[in-house]
């Protein structure tokens, strides 16, 4: 009988485990990305901390993302605690408002838990318009990604923001802090049910906080085109409602020497992957046009906002006119480009060092690059309809008619600076 229980059981658990899945919510939400969330609704986030460390940083950053009694913040804080020995993982939900009541922590992990809760409730007291959940997910760290995807598709958020793996030194460079932490943001880049944005700190946390009168913090977005770049102009288009915010959108432009054979295996028009390249470029081009123009229509009179257009021809003149931004801004937002095929960034992925941040996310966090700018990538979950990519966050829904001009765009002229 014991021969039988063990056989059984050594055939049937692996049969049920392939067979069983369990039932995720088959409720979908559409707002997974900021372009199609209510610029007049609430705006969830969710933010992933490893140690006391990442607090100051990602606090500042929701200070800046501008909550409004119209779009309120709901953020909810995940503390990342690495599962180890044989004990099975979980998530745990908090109660910050009786954080102050919970007895004294018993182990490390537990207190550091309390302090990082103690800290997000700090902000949500003395911010308007926020509020705050607290979770802390234990579990291996070659998994943990599901969790964070799991509390993402469940709570319904737009974007995750999680810390880059490599912090500022004392010497202005950047230190590796646990290899692992890098793995864990490539895995949620695969898997994310919406955008991501992984945060790269060098000192965003020690910058002054935004006063409701004042410009405190310069802002900068690069753009270069494609999905990921559109969701980084949405960002920094909610700063800069911020009165305390100006905002910066440099957009980099191919010149007439700037081509995309390079690029491709062969320079054959025959070639199908030509074709494809063209088509899918000037699809992007012309969503790009379309949102930088509703962009600028939109924030004509602001004088905080400055709208620049950068002409290159290589990816050697992208590199040299990114350098060239040095110390001037408190922060760098960028799209992180993955499948997007731009000559202005040939080759340089080649030399990529971190492939999570992409190949100009990867320059910027370079220890030669600045000591004091920080940088957000951001990758925009795309989906299965090309829908996905359209709208903006003074929009809420698109029409048939709309959809069918999207198709049929055409070029305008745009001012070159």
């Amino acid at each position: 009988m014991v021969i039988v229980a063990v056989v059984m059981t050594a055939i049937i658990s692996p049969i049920v485990a392939t067979m069983y899945k369990p039932t995720r919510s088959s409720v979908s939400y559409e707002r997974r990305t900021l372009q199609r969330a209510l610029h007049d609704g609430e705006l969830r986030l969710l933010v992933c901390i490893h140690t006391h460390r990442n607090v100051p940083a990602i606090i500042n950053l929701l200070e800046a993302s501008n909550p409004t009694t119209k779009s309120p913040l709901c953020i909810y804080v995940l503390h990342l605690v690495e599962l180890t020995g044989h004990a099975s993982g979980m998530l745990i939900v908090h109660n910050a408002r009786k954080s102050k009541h919970v007895p004294t922590a018993k182990n490390r992990t537990q207190a550091q838990s309390d302090n990082i809760i103690n800290a997000f409730e700090s902000f949500e007291q003395h911010s308007s318009f926020v509020s705050i959940h607290p979770l802390t997910a234990i579990s291996p760290y070659n998994s943990i990604h599901e969790d964070i995807c799991s509390v993402a598709e469940d709570k319904r958020v737009s974007l995750v923001i999680i810390p880059f793996h490599k912090q500022k030194a004392v010497d202005g460079g950047m230190e590796g802090t646990n290899p692992a932490f890098g793995s864990v943001n490539q895995n949620l880049l695969a898997k994310a049910p919406c955008s991501v944005g992984i945060l790269v700190d060098r000192g965003v946390s020690g910058s002054a906080r935004v006063a409701a009168n004042e410009v405190s913090r310069q802002v900068c977005v690069l753009f270069f085109g494609g999905p990921d770049d559109r969701e980084a102009l949405a960002y920094g288009w909610r700063m800069c409602e911020n009165p305390g915010i100006a905002l910066t959108v440099l957009r980099f432009v191919p010149g007439a020497n700037a081509t995309l054979s390079t690029m491709l295996p062969t320079d054959d028009p025959d070639n199908p992957n030509v074709l494809t390249v063209e088509a899918t470029s000037s699809w992007e081009n012309g969503l790009d046009d379309e949102y930088i123009n509703d962009f600028r229509s939109k924030n004509d009179d602001d004088e905080s906002i400055v709208y620049t257009e950068n002409v290159v021809n290589s990816s050697e003149e992208t590199v040299a006119a990114i350098r060239k931004l040095d110390n001037y801004h408190d922060l760098l937002i960028v799209g992180r480009g993955h499948g997007v095929m731009s000559p202005l960034t040939t080759g340089l992925t080649d030399w990529s060092e971190f492939p999570e941040l992409g190949a100009i996310g990867d320059i910027l966090a370079e220890s030669d690059f600045s000591s004091t700018v920080s940088v957000l990538v951001i990758q925009q979950y795309i989906g299965s309809s090309q829908n996905e990519l359209t709208g903006s966050p003074h929009s809420t829904s698109q029409s048939d008619d709309e959809l069918i001009h999207r198709r049929t765009w055409s070029p305008k002229k745009t001012d070159y600076i």
